[in-house]
């Protein structure tokens, strides 16, 4: 039998969040140890406690990461769109689009128990990623897209209203089953009913 290695050729942390991925698409957010994730890992059961006190700090740095790849996302999305209608729409279907193509991270995101001392980089990240939202919205309300007011407020009802459609989309509660379908009803959910808001 091959025996378990302590470090991962350098890349304990990373093969650390791949496995917790892993094992949260079997089981869901919680109901796993750090020593199963260290087995699927291939380390010893000792390993994780090198980058992880406790799994709590796990779960942490694995909804860090989806935070900030939420926030590439959606500017990546938005980059070469022209009108500011266009670059909030799009955020907004992009977010969705991220919680199709990774439902663990986003469980891990929204559904686990997250450290209750609020792990600096999570919020850190969490708000980054809030905070482009916004800034699409003051652009839209900038150039009388949207109605003026508290630009925080219609963020949070811009991203309520994706994170239900995305909510429904990972459940299977929407009557689409097609990813192109689901994207296309965000659009028009955003076009019909957050875009027309002035």
């Amino acid at each position: 039998m091959a025996r378990k290695q302590s470090y991962h050729h350098g890349n304990l942390r990373e093969a650390l969040l791949k496995a917790a991925i892993g094992l949260i698409a079997e089981v869901g957010p919680t109901a796993f140890t750090l020593r199963e994730v260290a087995r699927r890992a291939g380390v010893s059961h000792n390993a994780p406690y090198r980058h992880f006190r406790a799994k709590e700090d796990l779960i942490a740095a694995v909804a860090t990461e989806g935070f900030i790849e939420l926030k590439r996302a959606m500017l990546r999305e938005t980059r070469r769109k022209i009108t500011v209608r266009d670059r909030l729409k799009y955020s907004g279907i992009a977010y969705v689009h991220f919680a199709i193509r990774h439902p663990e991270h986003f469980a891990i995101m929204f559904d686990a128990p997250l450290p209750s001392h609020r792990d600096s980089e999570l919020q850190q990240a969490s708000d980054e990623a809030f905070q482009a939202l916004m800034n699409f919205v003051k652009e839209c309300q900038d150039e009388k897209a949207l109605p003026s007011g508290d630009p925080y407020q219609f963020a949070l009802l811009a991203w309520s209203l994706v994170h239900g459609i995305a909510k429904l989309a990972i459940t299977k509660r929407l009557p689409y089953r097609s990813k192109t379908n689901v994207l296309k009803f965000a659009e028009f959910v955003i076009d019909d009913w957050l875009l027309k808001r002035r």
